[in-house]
C-alpha cells in the first residue's frame, strides 16, 4: 500500500500536476491581460516598498505585510536550499531556466488563490479571528453541496501541515547535531519550547514573529549569495548561457551525475519551481485572509511578490552560487549541495550563513504550518479541536527531531498533491469572482455600477 502510494505521488507530482498548473494560469492570465508581468512593477512598489507601513484600513487581524511575512515564512523555506540543489543535480543547469518559467505561471494561480481567500474569508464568532483557505472558498463559493469536498479538503491540508512540521523539525535538529554536536532528543525539545512560546500566542504573535525574521533571514541568504556572485560577476553572462542552452539541450554527463535530457530539466524545474513557490497549492490564502485591507486585490498581489521574492530571488541566488564555485560534477544533491557551494565560495563564514539559515528557514515555517495545520481542523472540528492539535504539533516537534520520516515524507507527498488538484479546479471553478475583482479594482470605470462588491467577510 506504501509502495504504491509512492508510486502515485512521483507520477502526480511530474507532467499531471504541470499540466494543470499550467492550464489554469494561463487561462487566468489571459482573461486577466498578463497582469503579472505588466504591473510587475507597481506590484512591486506596492509590496516591496510598503513593507514596513503600518498604517492600515479596513478588518482584519494581521497587518498585510505580516499576513505576507506569515505566508513567505512558510513559502521561503529550506526548498530554498535543498530544492534547488535537488534540480540542478538532477535536470541540469537548465532546470532553472524552467523554475523561472513556472515561477510566472504560480504568480497568477497565487493572486488568484489569495482573493479568493480574502473574498470567502469568515470571521470566527469566538475567537475574533479570519479563517481563510481552500476549505472556506469551497463551501462558501460553490455552495453547501460541496460540503462534504470541503471537510475532506481540511482534513487532507491538516494532515499535510503536521507532518510537514515533523519535517522541518527534523531539518533542524540534524543541524543542531551537526554544528553544535547537540543530540537530535534535546535539540526536538528545545524546538519544541521555542515554537512553542510563539504558538500559544496564536496568529497575532506568528505575525509579529514573522514580519521580524523573514525579512532578516532573507537578507542573510542572499546577501552571502550575492558576495559570492559578485566575486564572480565577469562570469554572469556565461552562466546565463549556460542555463538557457541547457533548458533545451539538456546536460551531458558530468561527474557524478548522470547526463539530464532537456525532458527532466523541465520536468524538475517545475516540480521543485512549484513546491519551492507555493503557487496554486492552497496555503497561502490561510495566512492572507487574516491581513486588513480593504479590497481583496490589495492582499492578493503580495501572491506575485511572494513568488518573485522566492523563485526570482532566492531560488536564482542558490543556483548561481551552485554554478559559480563549481561543485555541481561532485555527484551530491539538495542540502548539501548548497552548503559545499557556500562553504567553497566563502569557507567558514558561507557554512555559517548556510547553517543559519537552514535553522530560520526551518522554524519560521514550523510556525506557520502549524497555524495552517489548526485553520484546517478548527473549519472541520471547531476551536477546542483547534488547540488540542496546537499542543499535539508541539509535541510532534520532538517526535520529527528525532527522525525516521523517510515514508511520512512520501505518504505527505500524495496527500499534498491531492490538495494541490482539488486547490486548483476550485480556484478555476470560481473564475469569474477572481476576474470581477481584478476587474473592479484596476479597469472598471468610476461611473459605473460596480459588478463586484465586498463587505470585508462571508456572511454565511
Amino acid at each position: 500500500m506504501l509502495d504504491l502510494m509512492l508510486e502515485w505521488s512521483d507520477f502526480l507530482w511530474g507532467w499531471p500536476l504541470i499540466i494543470v498548473i499550467i492550464f489554469v494560469s494561463v487561462v487566468f492570465s489571459l482573461r486577466l491581460r498578463f497582469f503579472q508581468f505588466t504591473k510587475l512593477g507597481w506590484i512591486l512598489k506596492n509590496t516591496l516598498m510598503k513593507i514596513f507601513d503600518r498604517e492600515t484600513e479596513g478588518e482584519g487581524n494581521l497587518t498585510p505585510f505580516q499576513a505576507a511575512a506569515t505566508a513567505l515564512s512558510a513559502t521561503i523555506g529550506v526548498g530554498n536550499i535543498a530544492g534547488v540543489g535537488v534540480a540542478i543535480s538532477v535536470g541540469g543547469p537548465g532546470a532553472i531556466f524552467w523554475m523561472w518559467i513556472v515561477a510566472f505561471f504560480s504568480m497568477i494561480n497565487k493572486y488568484a488563490e489569495i482573493v479568493l481567500g480574502l473574498i470567502y474569508r469568515q470571521k470566527d464568532p469566538e475567537t475574533g479571528i479570519y479563517r481563510g483557505g481552500g476549505m472556506y472558498y469551497i463551501v462558501n463559493g460553490l455552495g453547501k453541496q460541496w460540503k462534504g469536498l470541503a471537510f475532506i479538503f481540511s482534513l487532507l491540508f491538516t494532515c499535510m501541515f503536521f507532518v510537514f512540521g515533523f519535517v522541518q523539525s527534523n531539518t533542524m535538529a540534524l543541524t543542531l547535531e551537526s554544528t553544535f554536536g547537540i543530540s537530535t532528543l534535546t535539540g526536538g525539545v528545545i524546538i519544541a519550547i521555542a515554537a512553542g512560546i510563539v504558538l500559544i500566542g496564536g496568529v497575532k504573535r506568528i505575525g509579529e514573529v514573522a514580519e521580524r525574521i523573514v525579512p532578516f533571514m532573507a537578507v542573510l541568504y542572499s546577501l552571502g549569495a550575492l558576495i559570492i556572485i559578485g566575486m564572480n560577476i565577469s562570469r554572469v553572462p556565461e552562466m546565463f548561457g549556460i542555463i538557457f542552452r541547457e533548458a533545451f539541450t539538456g546536460s551531458a554527463a558530468a561527474g557524478g551525475f548522470a547526463g539530464s535530457a532537456a525532458l527532466m530539466a523541465v520536468r524538475q524545474g517545475f516540480a521543485r519551481g512549484i513546491f519551492s513557490n507555493e503557487g496554486g497549492m492552497g496555503s497561502a490564502p490561510v495566512a492572507h485572509a487574516t491581513a486588513t485591507t480593504t479590497h481583496p486585490v490589495q492582499q492578493g498581489i503580495w501572491g506575485v511578490f511572494e513568488v518573485f521574492l522566492d523563485t526570482m530571488v532566492v531560488c536564482s541566488a542558490t543556483a548561481l552560487v551552485i554554478l559559480f564555485t563549481g561543485v555541481l560534477p561532485t555527484g551530491i544533491q539538495g542540502a548539501e549541495l548548497t552548503t559545499l557551494a557556500f562553504t567553497t565560495g566563502l569557507g567558514g563564514l558561507g557554512n555559517a550563513i548556510v547553517t543559519i539559515s537552514i535553522i530560520f528557514f526551518a522554524y519560521t515555517t514550523t510556525l506557520t504550518n502549524e497555524f495552517y495545520c489548526e485553520t484546517g481542523i478548527v473549519y472541520a472540528f471547531g476551536n477546542k479541536a483547534g488547540i488540542a492539535i496546537r499542543y499535539l504539533y508541539i509535541i510532534g516537534l520532538v517526535y520529527g527531531a528525532i527522525g525516521g520520516l523517510e515514508h511520512i515524507w512520501g505518504i505527505a507527498d500524495f496527500f499534498m498533491a491531492i490538495v494541490v488538484i482539488i486547490n486548483l479546479l476550485v480556484i478555476f471553478a470560481l473564475r469569474k469572482q477572481v476576474w470581477e475583482a481584478t476587474y473592479d479594482y484596476f479597469w472598471h470605470p468610476s461611473d459605473q455600477i460596480r459588478a463586484f462588491k465586498w463587505t470585508g467577510s462571508f456572511t454565511p
